[in-house]
């Protein structure tokens, strides 16, 4: 019964590992780093959806795996014990078997002898009577049948010990097949979670930088004090027409330290700790020794504390001590992580030599004067400096940096920074700290001429993007077709399954599409949104459902302007 459990163990984690290696194998078209140099945006997002979705899947089911394999080194460790306890039985057993072996050749002579003295003949002269022969007769047949009965118990004794040894051997041999699986499906499994999280990686760090190319026109402010913010409420604007405008809740990058929700929660007289720690988790506030000096473009080698007296002046506009003294750690923080010299633009810390007292003693606050000369407040995780993301808005909802850029990082994370829980877009706007920002909610890009330098869209044009998504569902070769209408088309790319590019126009795609295209947008709403994590799941266009961040990327990719949905939660207007 043991050597059938034991098979069925085996069967178990060879089954799992099988698993595993075939999922890894579907993945394995987004891990080419030369194939991934050529994807566009639609690709990589695409491959990046795989992939997360495939390690949540692998972290979810290693869970039910971890508690089985739990179970599994539970039945391990007691068919260990009972192994041993076993072998002790047997080695007790050999040692009862010495005695027996000893009274075992006793038994054989003596019956031997007595088998040979037997004489029925001899027996009746030397009986006195009938009864007593007989008396003598059966004693001795009995002697002889006890002999051989001892004789045959310790032969069956040694037979069955030779057999439970046998069988011992041959489950410790199954035991340690069944161990060594075990390791196996362990090791398969955080391998191919480390791979995936590699990859994801390499594919959001090519998409990024496509975001970045494309967002560059939209001169969207990332820092709260960079400049006068270029959020604008086209609400205000009547474009004369029917016209839909994609809201995003905050502007990039949505990692680390809200700026405005640190204000928001400096109003609410958190200290600069709380603040730290409600944006950073697995984060402790230490002292630790400061440069003398840091190099910076465009001014050379500066005191370092002077620096970041620089970085706050610009970076934090609004003069409440705690959310400064927040933002110097942060700015603190990063710059020891950032390579050199640091560079005084929105791509590491805005930095000028102008000042502010306000934010001088912000910075004095968090380090001379809480450390002593010579040293200042930090972020530190797991014992290092941790490098403190920070920007202007993010529209109720931070992120971790896997989720924007790929990679991991113990200290940022996913959350709704809100002061209540919310579960609408007005409880959003009503709640989040940063609700004060201009670029809390606004839509992203502009138009000129009838638009009158707005993001509406034209209901026709909306219903254009949702019958591209429809086409290539369809057929997926015609996403070579299918690119921003008012710009020329992409070289044609064989690698990338494109041999001919075009820009089909809208009434090429509803042709293409026949009866299932729509012909124009008269009702778009949206019907999904995580509000644990802050993203949009689902939208209908004339009922018709699209998933939330498919939409967004075809969106990205046919809007025609520079309009753009920036984030991964938007709502819909309408005019």
């Amino acid at each position: 019964m043991k050597m059938i459990r034991l098979s069925i163990i085996i069967f178990l984690l060879a089954f799992i590992f099988f698993g595993i290696q075939t999922v890894l194998a579907q993945t394995d078209k987004c891990a080419d780093q030369n194939a991934i140099k050529s994807m566009n945006e639609s690709e990589l997002t695409n491959c990046i959806d795989v992939l997360i979705k495939a390690k949540s899947q692998s972290v979810t089911a290693t869970k039910g795996v971890e508690l089985q394999l739990k179970g599994i080194q539970d039945r391990v460790q007691a068919l260990e014990a009972e192994l041993v306890t076993r072998k002790q039985q047997i080695d007790q057993s050999y040692k009862e078997l010495a005695n027996l072996l000893d009274i075992f050749k006793i038994v054989v002579k003596k019956d031997y002898i007595q088998s040979q003295s037997f004489c029925a003949i001899c027996n009746f002269i030397a009986s006195d009577t009938i009864g007593s022969f007989i008396t003598i007769q059966e004693f001795q047949k009995a002697a002889v049948g006890q002999n051989k009965l001892l004789i045959t118990n310790i032969a069956q004794t040694i037979s069955g010990l030779e057999v439970r040894q046998k069988n011992l051997e041959s489950e410790q041999k199954a035991l340690a097949v069944t161990k060594s699986k075990l390791d196996e499906v362990v090791k398969g499994a955080k391998d191919y979670q480390s791979s995936l999280s590699s990859q994801i990686a390499a594919l959001s760090a090519q998409q990024q930088q496509i975001l970045s190319q494309r967002l560059a026109g939209l001169n969207i402010p990332r820092s709260a004090g960079a400049s006068s913010l270029y959020c604008t409420d086209d609400r205000k604007i009547d474009v004369g027409f029917n016209a839909f405008a994609f809201y995003t809740f905050g502007i990039p990058h949505y990692v680390g330290m809200n700026q405005y929700g640190a204000y928001g929660r400096a109003k609410d007289n958190q200290d600069y700790k709380t603040i730290l720690n409600a944006y950073f988790q697995n984060i402790s506030i230490e002292c630790r020794d400061i440069p003398t000096s840091i190099d910076v473009q465009g001014y050379g080698s500066i005191n370092f504390e002077d620096y970041i007296k620089g970085v706050v002046n610009k970076e934090m506009g609004a003069d409440l001590p705690e959310a400064l003294k927040a933002q110097a750690i942060a700015a603190r923080s990063f710059a020891m992580n950032e390579s050199k010299p640091i560079c005084t633009s929105q791509s590491c810390q805005v930095y000028s030599d102008a000042r502010r007292q306000a934010a001088n003693d912000a910075v004095d606050a968090t380090g001379k004067n809480a450390c002593g000369e010579g040293k200042a407040e930090f972020v530190i995780s797991n014992g290092s400096i941790a490098k403190t993301w920070y920007a202007s808005t993010f529209g109720g909802y931070a992120h971790t940096s896997s989720e924007i850029w790929g990679g991991s990082t113990a200290y940022t994370k996913n959350f709704a920074d809100t002061r209540a829980p919310v579960s609408s877009f007005d409880s959003l706007k009503s709640n989040a700290y940063d609700n004060e920002s201009a670029c809390f909610y606004t839509a992203q890009g502009w138009r000129g001429g009838e638009y009158k330098n707005s993001a509406w869209l034209r209901a026709e044009e909306v219903s254009d993007i949702a019958n591209v998504i429809l086409l290539v569902r369809k057929d997926s070769s015609k996403k070579c077709f299918v690119y921003q209408p008012d710009k020329p088309p992409p070289a044609p790319d064989a690698s990338k399954g494109c041999p001919a590019t075009d820009n089909w126009s809208a009434d090429k795609v509803k042709q293409e599409l026949g009866a299932e295209a729509i012909s124009t947008a008269t009702s778009v709403e949206i019907t999904g949104v995580d509000w644990a994590s802050g993203k949009t799941t689902e939208i209908k266009i004339n009922g018709i459902s699209f998933n939330g961040n498919e939409f967004k990327n075809y969106f990205n990719l046919r809007a025609p302007a520079n309009i753009q949905i920036v984030g991964p939660l938007y709502n819909v207007e309408k005019q």
